[in-house]
């Protein structure tokens, strides 16, 4: 396994009275993508925006690039290396596209590295250098969701938390979505932590994955061996088969090496 670049060890995190994770261990591999997968409500934002600094755990360690970032601010887990696109998107809707890029690159001070990677970027998402000096909340939704992707990338991160990419897209900008984030991992050698309803795209696009069921892990492995199991079959990709023993509980969760 690559070296980690993250590691969340017995984290729990809290709204108020009511408990969200409970014990949460996982680790990102460096330069990889990783996927966490579960149902409404079992925690899956929880864990991204404890690490981004949103939420403060209750307990136990998040360990960054070697550093213990638990307690941290969420603008200095910013300047560290980690960006995180929240579900919903939340683009600057009354600027234009290109100072939503800019408010990206808040923390820098490069601005000739700035504008490169503003380019960069338009690489990726030529619809938005079409765009650019257009009210972001005119985008329709897809290109938002590529905004926010894009605005985020402003702030060079080594780490991104993908909170719902797909969220209300069609399947077609949905792959387009997808295949943007693979180019972003395999090109930039960005590290990705993606939660995503869609598990049948997040398998086939992640190297590892998680299962979060009522804020614990439940089953991790390769996405590879994931998508063979019979309970990822019948409960997130939709695919019944019988089984001699009828409905199972989920196993003991097995670590990827």
């Amino acid at each position: 396994m690559s070296t980690p670049i993250l590691t969340l060890a017995n984290i729990e995190s809290s709204y108020g009275p009511v408990q969200a994770l409970r014990g949460v261990s996982l680790i990102v591999p460096e330069g990889r993508i990783a996927t966490v997968l579960g149902g409404n409500g079992a925690g899956k934002s929880t864990i991204l925006k404890t690490i981004s600094g949103i939420i403060d755990p209750n307990k136990g360690q998040i360990i960054y690039a070697g550093q213990e970032i638990h307690g941290w601010e969420a603008d200095r887990i910013v300047r560290a290396g980690i960006s995180h696109v929240p579900e919903g998107r939340e683009v600057f809707p009354l600027l234009s596209v290109e100072d939503n890029l800019k408010m990206g690159a808040y923390t820098r001070r490069d601005r000739d590295g700035v504008a490169r990677d503003i380019e960069a970027v338009y690489g990726y998402f030529p619809i938005l250098k079409e765009r650019a000096r257009q009210d972001a909340g005119l985008l329709s939704g897809g290109q938002q969701q590529m905004l926010a992707i894009a605005r985020a990338l402003l702030s060079a991160p080594k780490l991104m938390l993908l909170d719902e990419p797909s969220l209300g897209l069609s399947p077609l900008l949905t792959k387009e979505i997808f295949g943007i984030i693979t180019r972003i991992n395999r090109e930039r050698g960005t590290t990705i932590l993606l939660v995503e309803q869609n598990a049948q795209m997040a398998l086939k696009t992640a190297d590892f994955g998680y299962v979060l069921e009522v804020g614990r892990i439940v089953m991790e492995d390769t996405c590879a061996n994931l998508m063979q199991k019979e309970d990822i079959k019948e409960f997130y990709l939709g695919i019944k088969e019988e089984s001699a023993r009828g409905h199972r509980r989920w196993k003991k969760k097995k670590t990827w090496r």
